[in-house]
């Protein structure tokens, strides 16, 4: 517009005799140059307009296929082998037997083989589906001797389970799963360590207290004689100190066994518990109250503990009662690290279901007091060797008095 104006301006300038006489050379030839300048101002601002105009639509490219693929940091959405995991473990174990009921001492090889797969397929629900060699199906051992002309070893069903995040705190197991109760210092008293129970389970923590509640079939046929075993523990986990804490509480388990057979083995398999010799049943139902506590502690820079457990079948006459304490120190998980272990061990032969005890001491039964010893070095991370001698007496309560020892030397493996 200003071109225009100032175009018009010099016309008339030249074309105007009084003005233009008035008008010098150098005046025109300033507004020509004005002129000329002003029209590359403007052709070059034209020109950076179609500039800043292209630039505009190529970052609006570039924007639209960023946005159309996925960012380079961004997580991709989780696939199903991101949700399985594997673990397992191996032992081969030499085991020396010295019982006083036997004329002759038992040595034996052993392995023990364990596979667990576990699935989580979404953030609060795990799904696992685990084997074990087994012998014989025993329910606490995994276990399986070596021999018989290196024939094919037997895997078994061990685990096959759900466990839910059902609320902050509250955990719920169903199917054939790991045992949620709690034992001071993994002492094997009521429970095995290789028993899995069959039925739910639930674990509550709040704080420093905690609820651990069971169901479980010892038989769920109705064709043979259903048998539903029922318990739970409350306890609480309390600091004393720094590095100081302990553990205590109560539990009651009812087992529904009187009048019944046995539920595994031989119709006259009870392992020490009482029974009727004409009828081969249970002569009690087992009506177990348990106390325990364990003290953990630091000795010398190592962890450290000390613990109690204590059980009467209030359902039972006589010989109704079994107790155990023990200490540890150390823990043989790092390479170069290692534990020692004892406990000493009474356990009268209607005190607990004496299918369920542990299946090392005293040879697997009831009736039994005495001494375990243990100790476990590790080679590296995932390899230990481990040695447990059980210096036992059995049958001191029927006036059967007997010497059982059992040494166990173990090499083990997990991944």
């Amino acid at each position: 517009m200003r071109r225009v104006l100032l175009a018009l301006t010099i016309g008339l300038l030249m074309n105007s005799p009084t003005v233009f006489a008035a008008v010098s050379d150098e005046v025109v030839q300033q507004l020509l140059q004005r002129l000329e300048a002003q029209e590359k101002r403007i052709a070059e601002l034209e020109k950076n307009a179609r500039q800043t105009q292209t630039e505009v639509e190529e970052q609006k490219q570039v924007v639209a296929q960023v946005a159309a693929r996925p960012a380079e940091n961004a997580p991709a959405p989780a696939s199903w082998a991101d949700k399985l995991s594997l673990k397992g473990d191996l032992r081969l174990r030499h085991e020396n037997i010295d019982d006083e009921n036997s004329s002759d001492e038992r040595n034996r090889e052993r392995i023990r083989a364990r596979l667990a797969l576990i699935a989580k397929p979404q953030d609060n629900l795990e799904i696992g589906l685990g084997l074990t060699t087994s012998q014989d199906n025993d329910p606490v051992s995994g276990n399986q001797t070596l021999g018989d002309g290196n024939s094919n070893k037997n895997f078994a069903l061990s685990l096959a389970y759900f466990k839910w995040a059902a609320l902050e705190g509250l955990t719920v197991s169903g199917g054939k799963f790991q045992n949620p109760l709690y034992r001071p210092g993994q002492h094997s008293l009521l429970w095995d360590g290789d028993w899995n129970p069959e039925g739910a389970g639930l674990n509550y923590v709040s704080g420093p207290f905690f609820a651990n509640a069971i169901g479980f079939w010892l038989e769920s046929d109705s064709k043979n004689d259903k048998s539903l075993t029922w318990g739970g523990q409350l306890g609480a986990t309390v600091p004393i100190a720094d590095d100081v804490k302990l553990t205590a509480g109560a539990g009651y388990y009812h087992f529904n066994t009187s009048g019944k057979g046995t539920f595994y083995g031989s119709d006259t398999n009870f392992l020490g518990n009482s029974y009727d010799s004409i009828t081969n049943t249970y002569l009690y139902d087992y009506e177990e109250i348990e106390g325990f506590a364990e003290l953990g502690f630091k000795l010398a820079g190592l962890p450290a503990s000390v613990y109690a457990n204590y059980v009467k079948n209030t359902d039972a006459d006589e010989f109704d009662t079994g107790w155990a304490a023990g200490a540890q120190l150390g823990a043989a998980k790092a390479k170069g690290s290692w534990q020692l272990g004892y406990t000493w061990q009474d356990l009268e032969p209607d005190a607990v279901f004496a299918g369920l005890t542990d299946s090392d001491f005293g040879g697997g039964k009831t009736d039994n007091k005495g001494h375990r010893l243990q100790g476990v070095y590790a080679l590296s991370d995932k390899w230990n060797l481990g040695l447990t001698y059980f210096i036992n007496e059995t049958g001191g309560n029927r006036s059967t008095d007997k010497d059982y020892d059992r040494l166990q030397l173990d090499m083990g493996f997990k991944y």
